[in-house]
């Protein structure tokens, strides 16, 4: 399901281990193509559903471009594997063929805003992406900066995939995902936004090893070395916890990630990190109730308009 008024175009980037690989570039309709433009990535299990956030953006004065990244959304191909990965540095060729395109037709500031797995690519990608040097600002909503499990288990996770994955590389765990936050978001159950459930399952897709592997590679290089050198805005929920069943707190809080995980890797991210918490947002703050949402949006473009 592509949303209105936006374009679809689709990257054919270098086959991989998988055979054919593409990307989706969507840009809003309404781009004027001479203001600063927001390249959005998004999260796991995830794809472009949010032309609101569009919409708000063109108004305060920016373009709006998303990318759907390979084996997500609109790109995945029948003989690929949903979502996977072995190397978080698999998606940097279509971030940059994203920034290429941009600068194709638009000379001005590209601000870079990631949502959960999106804001961990984003955050790895300006300290190594070959294109990192277009970037003008960075925004994150929500980054998976650390797996939400305690340190025992993930330090026992570690080997275990890494074995794991180099005897069968989509060796799996199904059932791993909650379905309370894809439910507390869909039309048809607790939320407000349409989605599609073939492209975003209220069941998810599998977790494999190997995947797995690789996200907490990516999150060990962060923490160890990151040094982005643009302004970054990373803003997250007052709350987090994992719920058993659906309660009224799952509407005001992060349900897939752990906050304090955020405050404690976020600052070291750059040299010049802006925190902010926004009190009852959910993981994704753009898809929380509208009053904070509506917050979330406010934080965004008063950081934006004192930032680029």
């Amino acid at each position: 399901m592509k949303v209105k008024d936006f374009n679809y175009l689709q990257f054919k980037l270098t086959p991989d281990y998988e055979g054919e690989v593409q990307a989706t570039f969507i840009s809003a309709n309404s781009n004027t193509h001479k203001r600063p433009v927001v390249l959005y990535i998004h999260g796991f299990i995830d794809y472009f559903f949010h032309p609101h956030v569009a919409e708000f953006l063109n108004e305060e004065g920016y373009d709006f471009c998303a990318l759907e990244l390979r084996k997500y959304g609109h790109s995945l191909l029948p003989h690929q594997h949903p979502n996977y990965c072995r190397n978080i540095e698999e998606y940097f060729e279509e971030v940059d063929a994203s920034i290429l395109k941009i600068r194709e037709i638009n000379d001005s500031e590209i601000i870079l805003m990631g949502h959960s797995n999106g804001g961990l690519i984003a955050s790895l990608y300006l300290n190594k992406g070959s294109e990192k040097l277009q970037i003008s600002a960075l925004v994150l909503n929500s980054p998976f900066l650390d797996v939400n499990m305690s340190p025992w288990v993930r330090n026992l996770l570690k080997p275990i995939s890494k074995f794991v994955g180099s005897i069968n590389p989509y060796w799996k765990l199904d059932g791993m995902l909650s379905p309370i936050y894809p439910n507390s978001i869909h039309e048809d159950h607790k939320g407000e936004w349409p989605f599609d459930k073939v492209l975003k399952p209220l069941d998810g897709f599998p977790v494999y090893f190997k995947w797995s592997r690789a996200i907490m590679a990516a999150q060990d290089e962060l923490k160890n070395n990151s040094n982005i050198r643009i302004p970054v805005l990373l803003m997250h929920s007052h709350d987090s916890y994992l719920p058993k069943k659906y309660e009224a707190r799952v509407m005001k809080s992060d349900i897939v990630l752990n906050v304090d995980h955020m405050k404690t890797i976020g600052p070291s991210l750059g040299e010049n990190v802006t925190m902010i918490e926004i009190k009852d947002g959910m993981h994704d703050l753009f898809l929380s109730p509208k009053p904070v949402r509506d917050l979330a949006f406010k934080t965004l473009v008063n950081w934006l308009g004192d930032t680029v």
